[in-house]
């Protein structure tokens, strides 16, 4: 029986493109560069920064370090701010909340702006625990499950279940012997990875998740 949920957060608790590609389009300017193909902006949605900065930008550790620094500057003032809650999804958190659900979010992104974006958005309460990257973890999906589970005080894998909309959050899982569901809200992920990584399902609602894990 599924007892703990742990969450992604973008792409899957929140709606955060508008506030990722300006943060993304000002580190480009600021470097001198042109901006990304839309495409190609909306790859940066869920993995590791630094990495995606190397992988799709072709720059070296070091420039990729400048370009977060200049991200991270745009994105803590303002940018991590410009989101909204997926449709349905408030609606989902309060009910597997009422049914005694344990509630996390497991993010890679910084714990701060976790913190900060659920608190501004009205879901913190949900939430047992609000994990992200730094103080010690780092910014990797499975490191930042582990002590989301910690926190909860969840040491059952089998009673916990990830929810992503990204290959890394299935793999991620995997490394933690927990399950992963996949979602398709906002359509961060390519056609068919979610599937291809191994995810154990794949959800396109709200709804249809709410549904899925109360039969678990």
């Amino acid at each position: 029986m599924v007892c703990s949920v742990l969450f992604d957060m973008d792409g899957t608790l929140i709606d955060s493109e508008p506030g990722i590609l300006a943060c993304l389009a000002h580190t480009r300017r600021v470097l001198g560069e042109p901006p990304l193909p839309r495409e190609v902006a909306l790859c940066f949605i869920g993995p590791p920064l630094g990495d995606s900065f190397i992988r799709f930008c072709g720059y070296d550790e070091e420039k990729a370090k400048r370009a977060v620094d200049i991200f991270g500057e745009r994105y803590r003032g303002w940018g991590r701010l410009e989101c909204r809650v997926v449709s349905g999804m408030e609606e989902v958190l309060r009910h597997l909340a009422d049914r005694g659900f344990r509630l996390a979010v497991a993010s890679c992104k910084p714990e701060e702006h976790c913190t900060a974006i659920a608190k501004k958005l009205g879901i913190a309460s949900f939430f047992t625990a609000v994990c992200g990257s730094g103080g010690g973890v780092p910014e990797d999906k499975a490191a930042v499950m582990r002590e989301a589970l910690r926190r909860m005080g969840e040491t059952d894998t089998a009673a916990a279940v990830m929810v992503g909309d990204r290959k890394f959050d299935v793999e991620g899982a995997a490394a933690c012997g927990v399950p992963c569901v996949g979602v398709d809200f906002c359509g961060y992920a390519a056609e068919g990875e979610l599937e291809a990584a191994g995810a154990k399902t794949v959800v396109r609602t709200p709804e249809e998740l709410e549904a899925w894990l109360l039969c678990q």
